[in-house]
């Protein structure tokens, strides 16, 4: 009996130990991710906002890592990380160069968000409601003609969830980020619907910079229904007019300095980040 105690004993503080041991091997991947995260979002700002332009040659490996106390994987998974989302490219004997505009996913929620992180070009402005006066008001119309009672129950709720909350607090963003996701679900195209975490950064993005250069007077809710009640009544041509109203509207809510200007747009996109 003794020796089967000891046993139990020993598998016990094996166990305990195998225990720790995973405990502080996560805790140690928790923070290498926090780590690289952070140097993939300061180098993403650096970028994005022309710091670090075009054919711009990043610090090596061994040198980025001395100078930023970090240890190279890190800094080799944050290099990775922008490489995914096109803003860099990497090349041997070259090494990780800065790349043009034209290949940066652009849609990527976090480059969208470091473009916003200060005050983004008013061309940057108009270029996100162009894409969202092509992109919805035709996934809307398509909305209405394909959309299934799973589809609307899921827009309901998002806007029933937007107008408990309002657009001033993050509840209501994320909401309002609901509803058109399922929308372009609705649409059941499948590019469509690929397009959904882009249209939905952008629409957060946009929202969150105009509230935050001065709060929202107008209530949006109601554009967002009349959306709505155009697909629950299968009307394309209502739906498509309806959202296409929701974007203009949303445009004139934007303040006036910061207004997009459609002249000067299509050539000057981040121009900021040219070299």
């Amino acid at each position: 009996m003794v020796v089967i105690a000891r046993e139990c004993a020993d598998n016990s503080s094996g166990m305990q130990k195998q225990i720790k041991k995973k405990k502080k091997r996560r805790s140690a991947d928790q923070k290498s991710l926090r780590i690289h995260g952070s140097i993939a979002r300061d180098l993403g700002l650096a970028i994005v906002s022309g710091r670090f332009r075009p054919g711009h040659i990043l610090e090596g490996e061994v040198e980025a890592s001395l100078n930023l106390r970090i240890s190279r994987t890190a800094y080799r998974e944050a290099v990775r990380i922008l490489a995914a989302k096109g803003l860099v490219n990497s090349r041997p004997r070259v090494g990780t160069r800065v790349s043009a505009v034209e290949d940066w996913h652009l849609m990527d929620p976090d480059v969208l968000s470091w473009a916003f992180s200060a005050e983004p070009e008013p061309e940057v402005l108009h270029g996100l409601f162009e894409l969202r006066s092509i992109v919805e008001p035709a996934a809307a119309a398509l909305a209405a003609t394909r959309r299934s009672p799973k589809h609307l129950e899921s827009m309901r709720q998002a806007l029933e969830t937007m107008a408990r909350h309002t657009l001033h607090v993050e509840a209501g963003r994320i909401a309002d980020q609901q509803f058109h996701a399922a929308l372009l679900r609705a649409s059941n195209n499948p590019f469509i619907v690929s397009l959904t975490k882009g249209v939905t950064a952008a629409v957060d993005a946009l929202t969150e910079f105009k509230q935050r250069i001065a709060p929202i007077k107008r209530d949006p809710v109601p554009d967002h229904w009349r959306v709505y009640d155009a697909i629950a009544a299968k009307d394309a041509e209502a739906a498509r007019a309806a959202m296409a109203e929701l974007i203009r509207l949303a445009i004139m809510d934007t303040p006036t300095q910061q207004r997009p200007k459609p002249a000067t747009a299509s050539s000057r996109l981040l121009s900021h980040a040219r070299p």
